[in-house]
């Protein structure tokens, strides 16, 4: 992937070492510490993925559940042979790793969003029952519990039962008057392994026992007394038989581990790489960094772009500026960039953070640059950087730097990214600016990318008339003579010595003398380049003033259309709210004319005639209180645009109609709904809706006007609920014309729609009774109706 060392020069392995800091266990952060880029893009995009899932997990509120845990490779290596057996500490170790593998498999598994760690973790399973076995028979400080095993908790309970007898048999003598008098101290303790008492030595014949150790000053000796030894075997009895259960407890754990070590070795090593790819998560999250596009054109567009390191130490510092953001655009036509500008300007930095962005990104480690950078799939990256003489080579610095430059040219290719600092440093201006004018050359014409950095003149000429090369400068303040770390693209910079070397304290007439041996030439030129940086950074500060000015206008159009649709929402709220109280208005229009039909029941003709005058009155000022509230863009027609042939709708009659006739004067159109002609007010006229009445049907509404009403309605063909609509207006034109008998035809088909009719009119105030038609009437087709 890289040239020999161009992981140390890019400070790669560094970076690395900072993201190890994050792993939870000895064997992640060696595994972090081997990270390589890789060329394929199907790897770094898994990578990149799992990075994802784990980053979304965080912000969710529930990160990877790992937690510090032990390198069990060794373990398993040392429990493979036949008959081999891990102490308990040792045994212990297994507990929390496969706790936690078994830990991550339900976090993953509770989610549907996370199709990269499933495929990860799809084969953990955590053994929960060796788990059980394991936490049954081992503490967390490597202990076998009591309850490892029924035959060990009772050996244990009886050398409790044993050493607690030995301990009262000693007290009682230590305590008797008779033996007290020999004893060197009045404590109890252990010799070789025996219960003893510190008897001394002039006295140890008074004491019947044996003597098992004699103190350092000689003075004491450490005697097991006759009457105890009895119980002192049989607790040494009792301990080799609680040793011997537990090596049988250790020896199953171990053929248990034994037998599934393989999958436990898989598992392990899935749980180092998902902390691995955690520690990146978490290392990515604390610098803000960003998963970049990867792309296959082999150009680099770098966005906001910083070092990781040099973040590092500045936030450590505190310095609250931090880094300089990075703009980076180079591929396509344009393989080669060459930065100039002054020492110190930050050139190298630029370089470098270029080729260490890119080595993270091949590695599927999050970049610290903007989420819309895009970095090619590169499989190789040379660098030369550094001026140090090759001691061990017995080469100068320009001999190194030829060296290296010769393995470039030998190794670039098109899926390759260069880094050459200082180019054509070390002799000669003249010779040195050839020969790297030369290697720009070579390079791009094997396809590699190339970011160079220089400060001879002859470079950036020749970068500027030369198809495919790019000059890019530091950018610096000429008032302050400070670096201010921007990199500019299109333009060479200047390296500002002699105004440095003012600055620095360099005598003028040292200066002056300089500026003569450099030549007016050169002056001339880099007099030129400064105007045209200072032009050109006005250009862009106007540039900016008025795209600036483009986001305002952007900010009010869009505060204006979310005021119009904020508009248009209250506009539709409130005319929801006029349908309502519409359709409240047309329900108490109904109620009331139900009302007065009730009443008309019990009174005589003419009172009947009266109320359904009253009837009308009512029906037509609902009428129009429903019209104050009806909603419809352009809904009533001027007269002067309705024309003879026109199909309107008419208000009064809820029908469309056809327009035979106008009246100008008097403002009235002539109508045909049907086989009726009407003439209504020009207001009364809306757009067509596409409600007609058949003409077949019979049926003739009755408006405010003297006209013959139809004692018959044709419903064949309509649908229950369009005819049972149809049917309530036609009655209610019926009672209103004075009618007594009505037809309504609905045929026979298979019943359907002569049941819903039968039941409307069963339950319609209007309707006296209603029977089957006769045979002359059109049989069980027809309904004869009967109205109050």
């Amino acid at each position: 992937m890289t040239g020999d060392n161009s992981f140390e020069l890019l400070d790669f392995h560094r970076l690395l070492q900072n993201i190890a800091g994050y792993s939870r266990s000895e064997a992640s952060h060696k595994s972090i510490l081997t990270i390589e880029p890789s060329g394929s893009r199907e790897d770094i995009e898994k990578r990149f993925e799992l990075v994802k899932e784990i980053t979304r997990l965080a912000e969710d509120g529930d990160p990877l559940r790992l937690s510090e845990f032990s390198d069990i490779t060794g373990l398993l290596e040392t429990v493979m042979p036949e008959g081999a057996v891990l102490d308990a500490s040792e045994l212990a170790e297994f507990v929390p790793v496969l706790r936690i593998g078994l830990s991550v498999l339900d976090q993953v598994n509770a989610r549907d969003d996370l199709p990269s760690l499933r495929r990860l973790t799809g084969h953990l399973s955590g053994h929960p029952e060796l788990i059980g076995k394991l936490e049954l028979s081992i503490d967390e400080e490597g202990n076998i519990l009591d309850g490892a095993s029924f035959l060990l908790s009772d050996l244990r309970r009886q050398i409790r039962g044993v050493e607690n007898r030995i301990r009262k048999k000693l007290e009682e003598m230590v305590r008797n008057e008779k033996t007290a008098v020999f004893m060197q101290d009045d404590f109890i303790t252990k010799r070789a392994g025996r219960w003893v008492i510190p008897v001394r030595m002039d006295s140890k014949g008074m004491v019947d026992g044996v003597v098992h150790d004699v103190s350092k000053s000689g003075e004491t000796a450490f005697i097991e007394p006759l009457a105890i030894i009895a119980l002192a075997n049989k607790l040494e009895n009792l301990v080799a038989g609680r040793k011997a259960e537990e090596i049988r407890i250790l020896k199953a754990l171990c053929d248990d581990i034994r037998n599934i070590a393989d999958d436990i070795s898989s598992e392990f090593r899935a749980l180092v790489y998902l902390d691995t790819i955690d520690s990146i998560s978490r290392f990515a999250a604390d610098l803000e960094m960003k998963i970049p596009l990867l792309n296959d054109t082999g150009r680099v567009e770098i966005k906001a772009g910083r070092h990781p390191l040099l973040t590092i130490a500045l936030g450590k510092a505190g310095d609250n500026g931090g880094v300089v953001p990075l703009d980076v655009s180079l591929g396509g036509e344009k393989r080669v960039m060459v930065i100039t500008g002054p020492n110190a300007g930050g050139k190298t930095v630029a370089i470098k953070t270029v080729g260490l962005i890119i080595l993270m990104a091949m590695s599927g480690i999050p970049i610290p640059a903007d989420s819309s950078s895009s970095i090619p799939v590169i499989r190789k990256i040379l660098v030369d950087m550094g001026d140090e003489q090759s001691l061990e080579e017995n080469l100068s610095t320009f001999s190194a730097h030829i060296s290296n430059i010769s393995r470039i040219l030998q190794k670039a290719e098109a899926d390759t990214l260069v880094l050459i600092d200082e180019l054509g440093t070390g002799t000669d201006p003249e010779e040195g600016a050839a020969i790297a004018c030369a290697v720009l050359n070579g390079v791009k014409k094997r396809g590699a990318l190339v970011f160079a950095t220089t400060h001879l003149m002859g470079i950036k000429g020749y970068v500027q008339n030369t198809c495919g090369m790019i000059n890019a400068s530091m950018d610096f303040d000429n008032d302050t003579l400070s670096p201010l770390y921007r990199l500019r693209i299109g333009l060479p910079g200047r390296s500002h010595a002699i105004e440095i070397a003012r600055k620095f304290g360099l005598r003028d007439d040292v200066i002056n003398n300089a500026k003569e041996l450099i030549g007016t030439g050169n002056i001339e030129f880099d007099n030129l380049l400064s105007d045209f940086v200072r032009k050109r950074a006005e250009y862009e500060e106007r540039l900016g003033k008025l795209e600036q000015l483009q986001r305002e206008l952007q900010e009010i159009e869009i505060q204006l259309n979310e005021r119009v649709a904020e508009t248009d929402e209250k506009h539709r709220e409130i005319m929801e709210k006029t349908y309502e109280d519409a359709v409240g208005i047309i329900s108490d229009t109904k109620r009331k004319m139900y009302a007065y039909i009730e009443d008309l029941k019990i009174k005589n003709r003419e009172e009947t005639k009266k109320s359904l005058k009253e009837v009308t009155t009512i029906q037509m000022e609902m009428s129009r209180e429903v019209e104050r509230y009806r909603k419809e863009d352009g809904e009533k027609l001027e007269a002067d645009s309705i024309n003879i042939g026109d199909t309107v709708f008419i208000e009064s009659l809820s029908y469309d109609a056809s327009v035979v006739g106008k009246d100008e004067r008097r403002n009235r159109i002539k109508v045909r709904a049907g086989d009726m002609e009407v003439e209504v007010p020009a207001s009364d006229v809306r757009p067509q809706r596409g409600i007609s009445l058949d003409a077949g049907s019979g049926e003739k509404p009755a408006g405010n006007m003297a006209e013959t009403v139809s004692s018959r309605i044709n419903l064949v063909g309509s649908r229950a609920d369009e005819a049972v609509a149809r049917l309530d207006r036609f009655l209610n034109h019926a009672v209103l014309g004075g009618l007594n008998d009505v037809l309504v035809i609905h045929g026979i088909g298979q019943g359907i729609l002569m049941k819903v009719i039968r039941e409307y009119l069963t339950e319609n105030p209007l309707v006296k009774r209603w029977r089957s038609g006769e045979s002359s009437e059109g049989g069980t087709g027809v309904t004869a109706v009967t109205l109050e």
